[in-house]
C-alpha cells in the first residue's frame, strides 16, 4: 500500500513538471525576429513599386519578403480583400497555400490541456480514494467466510466432546429450524464460549460454521473501537446490518472482553467509545426478530469482567466453559495433530499425554510441530518419541541453550540442586515423582526438573505440605552437601512462600486460624488485574498469619532436609551420573532408585503404578482407529 501510494505520489511530481516545461516554453516563444506586420495598402504600394521578391497566402494572412531580405506580414480581412486586384505580381514568386489547421502551433496548447487534464484527473481521483476511505472508516472490518467452503468442522476439535455436543444444537438450529419452533423452544441468541488461552475456543467457533454450512461472519473485539467518537457503533450496526442480509449465519467475536468489559469502570468516565460500542452491541443483540437465524458466538478467558447485561438471557443465553484437555483428551488432540505427519510407530501416546498434564490443544499442536522440526534438523525421514519428548521441554521451558560455557563448579552447584528436587519428590508419599532432571540449561532456567504431573482438580493438605518440601530441597541440597547456598533457589522460594501464604489465606488450612479466608483482593475490571489487597484482619491476626507461614517453611524445609540426609548415598549417586550424562529420564531415574533405596523406603505412587506397565504404540492402536 506504500509503495502505490509513492508511486502516486512521483506521478504527479512528473505531470507538475512537465506543466512548467510547456508553460516555460510558450513563455519563451520563438527566438526568431518578430516579423513586422504592416497593412494591405502598403502591400500594393511596394508590389507597383517592384519592391517584393516573394509572397505567400495562407488563410487570411499573406506573407511576403521584399527584395531586400525584409520580411512583412499582412492580414488580408474581408474589408481589404477588394484592393488586392491592385497587387502587380510580375517577377513575383507567389504561392497560395491550401487552408487548414497549423498544428505546430496549436501543439503547445494541446500538450498543455493534456498535462493539466491528466493532473485534475490524478487528483480527483485520489480525493474520491480518500471519499471512499471515509466514509468506509465506519464499515465493520469483519471476515465473511463462505458457508459452502468449509475449512474446519467437528472432526478437526478434540479433547472437548462436553462442548461439542452442547454446540451441535446450534447447528441442528440452523440446519433444521422447524423441528425447535413447532415444539415453542427458543434457541440461544448467543453462545459464550469460556475458556484458558489455548482451549479452542476460536477453532469451535469455526467447526460450528463448517458444520451448518452458514456463512461465518469473524471479528475481534479491539476491532471495534477506534479514537474517534461514534466509530465503534457504526461498525456494530453495520456488521449486523450485513448480517441480516446473509441469515441465516454465524456471527463471531473473538476476545469480547475488550470492548465488553463493565460499564462505569472505564478510566476516563462512564461515557467513552468503548462503552458506546458496547451499548450498541447489547441494542443490536436485544433487537433481534425472533424470525431472523442470527447466531451470536464469543469468546473470553475472562467472564468474570464483562458487563452483567451482556450475559443475561435473551443475550448470551448459554455459557460454554472449554477447560484444559484430560488425559483421554489429550490422546485425542494429540491423534488430531499427528494425521498428516510421518510419526513412527514406536510412539506412544498415551505416555505423551500422561507427560503434559496441564497443556492447552494450542500447546499440543506447538509440541508436535517442534518436534517435526526437530526430526527434520536431525535428518529424520519419521518423528520419533525422541523427539516429542525433547519438544515437551522445548514448549514448556524454552530451547536448550548448550553454548553456554559453565564451569565444574557451577555444574556441581546445579547438579546437586535439582538432585535434590528429585529425591525428595520420589521418596516423599504425596508429591509427583520426577520424569526427567537435566542440568543443561534452557531457556532461563539453569537446570531443571520436569515431575510427571497427575490431572487433578483439588491438592489435599499433605499433598500441598510435600510439594512445598519439594520445592524447599534445592536449597536443603546446597546447604547440606556444598556447606553454602546461591541465589539459584530465587524461584523456587518464592513458589513456596506463595503456596504457604494461599493455604493459610485462601484454603482455610491453617491450625491455630479459624478456617476463613484473609484479604479481600481489589480489582479494577478496566484494567482486568488485582492492583491491591484489602486488609480486612487486625495486626494480631496478621502476625498470625505470618507466623503460621513461618511455621509452615520451616517444617517443611526440616522434612526435605531429613530425607536428603537420610539419602546421602542416593544423592551423591545420581549427581555423579548426572554430571556425565546431564540428562536423565524416567525409566533411568526409577532404575537408579530402584537399586539405591530400600523397597519399603521407596513409597508407591498409586496413581502412576500404571507407568511400569508397557503402553501401547501407534503401530498397536493407530489414530484412525477408535476404541469403543
Amino acid at each position: 500500500m506504500k509503495t502505490k501510494q509513492r508511486n502516486l505520489n512521483w506521478v504527479y511530481f512528473l505531470i507538475f513538471l512537465a506543466s512548467i516545461f510547456v508553460f516555460w516554453m510558450l513563455i519563451r516563444g520563438n527566438p526568431t525576429p518578430k516579423i513586422e506586420e504592416i497593412p494591405i495598402s502598403r502591400v500594393i504600394t511596394m508590389s507597383q513599386d517592384s519592391q517584393i521578391d516573394t509572397m505567400s497566402m495562407d488563410g487570411p494572412w499573406l506573407d511576403l519578403t521584399a527584395k531586400d531580405g525584409t520580411k512583412y506580414r499582412s492580414y488580408v480581412g474581408p474589408e481589404s480583400f477588394w484592393t488586392m486586384t491592385n497587387l502587380k505580381l510580375d517577377g513575383v514568386t507567389y504561392e497560395i497555400a491550401a487552408g487548414g489547421i497549423d498544428w505546430g502551433a496549436l501543439l503547445p496548447t494541446i500538450i498543455t490541456f493534456v498535462l493539466f487534464g491528466a493532473l485534475l484527473f490524478f487528483m480527483f481521483y485520489r480525493a474520491r480514494g480518500m471519499n471512499n476511505q471515509a466514509m468506509s472508516f465506519g464499515r465493520s472490518r469483519a471476515r465473511l467466510f463462505p458457508g459452502d467452503k468449509p475449512t474446519v468442522t467437528f472432526n478437526d476439535v478434540a479433547g472437548v466432546d462436553e462442548a461439542k455436543q452442547e454446540l451441535h444444537e446450534v447447528v441442528d438450529f440452523l440446519k433444521a429450524r422447524e423441528r425447535f419452533t413447532t415444539l415453542g423452544a427458543r434457541i440461544p441468541r448467543g453462545v459464550l464460549l469460556v475458556g484458558p488461552p489455548g482451549t479452542g475456543k476460536t477453532l469451535l467457533a469455526k467447526a460450528i460454521a463448517g458444520e451448518a454450512g452458514v456463512p461465518f461472519f469473524s471479528i475481534s473485539g479491539s476491532e471495534f473501537v477506534e479514537m474517534f467518537v461514534g466509530v465503534g457503533a457504526s461498525r456494530v450496526r453495520d456488521l449486523f446490518d450485513t448480517a441480516k442480509r446473509h441469515a441465516p449465519c454465524i456471527i463471531f467475536i473473538d476476545e469480547i472482553d475488550a470492548v465488553g468489559r463493565q460499564r462505569g469502570a472505564g478510566l476516563g468516565g462512564s461515557h467513552d467509545e468503548r462503552e458506546q460500542t458496547l451499548n450498541q452491541i447489547l441494542t443490536e443483540m436485544d433487537g433481534f426478530d425472533t424470525n431472523v437465524n442470527i447466531i451470536i458466538l464469543a469468546a473470553t478467558n475472562r467472564p468474570d469482567i464483562l458487563d452483567p447485561a451482556l450475559l443475561r438471557p435473551g443475550r448470551f443465553d448459554r455459557r460454554v466453559v472449554l477447560d484444559l484437555p484430560d488425559n483421554n483428551g489429550r490422546i485425542a488432540i494429540l491423534k488430531v495433530h499427528i494425521k498428516n505427519k510421518p510419526i513412527n510407530p514406536a510412539v506412544s501416546l498415551e505416555r505423551l499425554a500422561r507427560q503434559t498434564a496441564g497443556f492447552s490443544g494450542a500447546d499440543l499442536a506447538n509440541l508436535v510441530n517442534e518436534a517435526a522440526i526437530l526430526a527434520a534438523r536431525r535428518g529424520k525421514k519419521t518423528v520419533d518419541m525422541v523427539d516429542l519428548e525433547e519438544s515437551i521441554d522445548k514448549v514448556s521451558l524454552g530451547p536448550e541453550r548448550k553454548s553456554k560455557r559453565i564451569s565444574p563448579k557451577e555444574k556441581e552447584i546445579v547438579a546437586y540442586h535439582e538432585s535434590g528436587h528429585a529425591v525428595v519428590a520420589r521418596l516423599t508419599k504425596n508429591a509427583d515423582p520426577p520424569n526427567k532432571i537435566s542440568i543443561i540449561p534452557r531457556g532461563m532456567a539453569g537446570g531443571y526438573m520436569v515431575p510427571l504431573r497427575e490431572d487433578r482438580s483439588y491438592y489435599s493438605r499433605a499433598m500441598i505440605l510435600d510439594l512445598i518440601a519439594v520445592s524447599l530441597a534445592g536449597q536443603a541440597s546446597e546447604r547440606l552437601f556444598l556447606k553454602e547456598i546461591t541465589s539459584g533457589a530465587q524461584s523456587d522460594l518464592r513458589h513456596a512462600t506463595d503456596i504457604a501464604r494461599r493455604m493459610i489465606t485462601d484454603w482455610g488450612m491453617s491450625d491455630k486460624l479459624v478456617p476463613r479466608t484473609f484479604g479481600e483482593k481489589q480489582e479494577l475490571v478496566f484494567l482486568g488485574r488485582e492492583i491491591s489487597e484489602q486488609k480486612d484482619y487486625s495486626d494480631k491476626t496478621a502476625e498470625a498469619i505470618d507466623s503460621e507461614i513461618d511455621a509452615i517453611i520451616r517444617q517443611q524445609y526440616e522434612a526435605a532436609t531429613k530425607i536428603l540426609t537420610d539419602s546421602q548415598e542416593l544423592l551423591k549417586k545420581l549427581v555423579e551420573v548426572l554430571i556425565v550424562k546431564e540428562t536423565l529420564d524416567y525409566d533411568e531415574l526409577e532404575a537408579l532408585f530402584k537399586e539405591m533405596v530400600p523397597e519399603d523406603r521407596l513409597p508407591k505412587k498409586e496413581a502412576f503404578t500404571d507407568l511400569l506397565k508397557p503402553l501401547p504404540t501407534l503401530e498397536q492402536n493407530p489414530p484412525g482407529r477408535e476404541e469403543k
